[in-house]
């Protein structure tokens, strides 16, 4: 018998382990899985082994109905679970929500005639789908669509309901929802009700969903043959305590994201479902005034993967402030089992649990729930069933009834949702509530997005912040409504710049992050990519139109035209409409802005609008009427227009006066003028990174 060299006993050594492990099937180094576990070990997306087949995963479940959303801060995500919870609970319907980027579209002809499509779709920046929305949008709105079937009309058995959210003080209104309405219609798909609209300019995006939804109910009911009941809360979640489990358990999340995070192995891709932990370079306070805070802060990205571009956002994942969790805590009545370790558990297969589990009552309040956030009518209808006392519920119904009521008394206030059971429980606890319908009535903590401020060329691996920490003072409230985010930054930069417990306007936040993991002043976040970007060509022309915290991606825009002429490259003319308030209070980067003169001369020009320094209100859109000879020079040397921060007045009325200013310098009808505004819009000539 010839000898066993080592390969031979490698080899035969791995076939007996096979063997061993298929008989045994890992009982004996296998690791016993928690089955209340939920893990988002895979941070990215859609686990392996799920099914992409939309009638196959309806099928297989049991579903007649389905609604897609498109939703880039959650609320519109938020609609589409508040829309499956009421067919299923008035009209039995076997509902399930949906991520446009899970499922694949081409089989939508397959879908029968007697299930529903519901399409939640907003609309993002200048008039495009939302990140999770980009491919079925390009997919339906295709010149070449093509499906499974090859049916004519293609979509003939396909109903479908469709609901926009959108902000009338963008060009683009609503144009997501309109273009896949219109995509549907034209392949032969059959609508039922209107196609809803929201408004967010209008600040009437809660009451057009709520308007919406009961005619295209009445429609549904009609062409379904359905048949109303009355509406009984059912959990779409079971809670399960952990009495084996404590807060210190290595297996339970205390905040952490993912798996990953929890086992202290975080690795990218970094992005809207794993945030790199970054750490914050630097930070400086902006304003010279005692009542009013902006933030200069460096984050950070040299530990990670990310890259950015001159113009892209970055996001900054939240925590939310101690005493909103704490009150949270008190009027629900969970301040005892706030350290409970509890497992959520989907109670029907197409259910998603909004955050990993095991994990505790004050973890989930704290990082993983949109507490701070004003409350909507219809929650407040739904928590009426569950109300301390007969006299209590009889006004949580009138609240969630009577939207003048409603209005007059909540909505005007900003009152989130412990807020509004502080004062209308009169300091009763609600302690029947049961958690599960505050998992599916409170939206889940979104990161923020906020416009670069630094150049990538001029440093790679620092992003650069400018945000004002957002105070808002409102009639009738006692203290004002506080930015979540921009409050969490401004806790970190003073503990940052030496303040050892900060506590910024009386809200303190877990700075340390879960089990101390942010130590060292570190912040969650990810990058969006953006189409605000400067010409390919740094020879051409640019007018930036940045007025406040606006002016953000002007100084990216800035540094980067100074790096290039320090690189030996031609640029073209820069001249920045910059304003704000007062020069002595909070005129941003000023002396960034004599810097950059010194660095390019007369290729950049700095005009400047103080809108409270005289009796009469000047603004960034007179100043640059003002220059209408040399903007129009500019424009027709080929200029690219750039124009950042509020939509509803300052961007609005900077577009009316370009037209203006090219109809007078050129002498043509200012239709002709406004013509040509659109134009350059269409070929981004003319570019917007705006908000409401």
């Amino acid at each position: 018998m010839a000898e066993l060299d080592t390969l031979d006993v490698i080899v035969l050594a791995a076939i007996l382990l096979g063997t061993v492990a298929y008989f045994t099937k890992g009982k004996y180094w296998g690791v016993t899985k928690d089955p209340y576990a939920t893990s988002f070990a895979n941070a990215n997306g859609l686990k392996a082994g799920k099914t992409r087949n939309i009638v196959e995963k309806m099928e297989e479940s049991g579903k007649n109905c389905i609604i897609f959303y498109g939703s880039q801060t959650g609320t519109a995500e938020d609609y589409a679970s508040r829309l499956a919870k009421e067919g299923k609970s008035r009209f039995g319907l076997e509902t399930m929500v949906a991520d446009l980027e899970d499922y694949d579209y081409d089989n939508l002809d397959e879908i029968p005639s007697d299930k529903v499509v519901m399409f939640v779709l907003a609309t993002y920046g200048e008039g495009e789908p939302t990140d999770n929305a980009v491919d079925f949008y390009e997919f339906i709105t295709g010149e070449d669509v093509s499906f499974s079937s090859g049916n004519e009309p293609p979509l003939g058995n396909l109903n479908y309901v469709a609901f926009g959210l959108g902000n009338n003080t963008y060009e683009h209104y609503n144009s997501m929802v309109r273009n896949v309405n219109k995509a549907l219609e034209k392949l032969g798909a059959h609508r039922i009700g209107e196609a809803g609209e929201g408004d967010d300019g209008a600040g009437t995006m809660e009451e057009d969903f709520l308007a919406w939804k009961d005619p295209m109910w009445e429609a549904l009911q009609k062409k379904m043959g359905l048949e109303e009941r009355e509406a009984v809360y059912e959990p779409v979640f079971g809670i399960v305590e952990r009495d084996n489990l404590t807060k210190d358990s290595p297996e339970v999340y205390l905040g952490e994201p993912n798996k990953m995070h929890l086992d202290g192995t975080p690795k990218g891709p970094f992005n809207a479902h794993n945030p790199y932990i970054a750490p914050i370079a630097k930070s400086y306070e902006l304003f010279n005034v005692k009542d009013r805070n902006c933030l200069h802060m460096e984050v950070d990205i040299s530990g990670s993967n990310l890259t950015y571009q001159t113009g892209d956002h970055i996001a900054v994942w939240p925590t939310n402030p101690g005493e909103e969790v704490d009150r949270f805590m008190e009027v629900l009545d969970l301040a005892d089992k706030r350290h409970n370790v509890i497992s959520v558990k989907a109670l029907e297969p197409t259910a998603k649990v909004p955050f990993p589990t095991p994990t505790t009552y004050d973890a989930i309040v704290r990082y993983h729930m949109e507490i701070c956030a004003p409350v909507s009518r219809q929650f407040i209808a739904t928590l009426a069933a569950f109300a301390p006392d007969e006299t209590i519920k009889a006004e949580m119904t009138k609240l969630g009834g009577d939207k003048d009521y409603f209005h007059e008394k909540i909505n005007i206030h900003h009152l989130n949702i412990a807020r509004v059971l502080q004062i209308f429980g009169k300091g009763k606890k609600w302690s029947n509530v049961p958690f599960s319908a505050l998992i599916e009535g409170i939206n889940k903590l979104q990161p923020r997005y906020y416009s670069i401020s630094s150049s990538s060329i001029e440093q790679p691996k620092l992003v650069s912040i400018t945000a004002v920490v957002e105070t808002q003072h409102l009639p009738g409230r006692e203290d004002p409504f506080r930015g979540v985010t921009t409050n969490y930054l401004l806790a970190l930069s003073e503990k940052q710049n030496g303040v050892a417990e900060p506590t910024p306007f009386g809200l303190s936040y877990e700075i340390m992050g879960p089990r101390n993991k942010y130590t060292g002043i570190h912040v969650p976040v990810h990058i969006r990519h953006s189409n605000f970007k400067l010409p390919s060509d740094p020879s051409k022309p640019i007018i930036l139109i940045g007025p406040g915290t606006g002016v953000a991606p002007m100084r990216g825009f800035v540094r980067e035209r100074i790096k290039q002429a320090e690189n030996g490259e031609a640029v073209g003319k820069t001249i920045l409409f910059f304003g704000c308030r007062k020069r002595t209070e909070d005129f941003l980067y000023e002396k960034e802005w004599e810097e950059a003169k010194e660095a390019l001369g007369d290729k950049f020009e700095l005009v400047t609008a103080f809108s409270r320094e005289s009796n009469k209100k000047v603004y960034v859109q007179h100043r640059l009427k003002e220059r209408a000879k040399e903007v129009n020079e500019l424009l027709e040397k080929k200029a690219y227009f750039y124009v950042c921060g509020d939509a509803a007045n300052m961007a609005r009325e900077v577009n009316t006066v370009l037209a203006q200013i090219i109809a007078e310098q050129r002498g043509i009808p200012e239709a002709k003028a406004e013509e040509i505004v659109k134009n350059m819009r269409a070929s981004n000539q003319y570019q917007e990174d705006v908000w409401s």
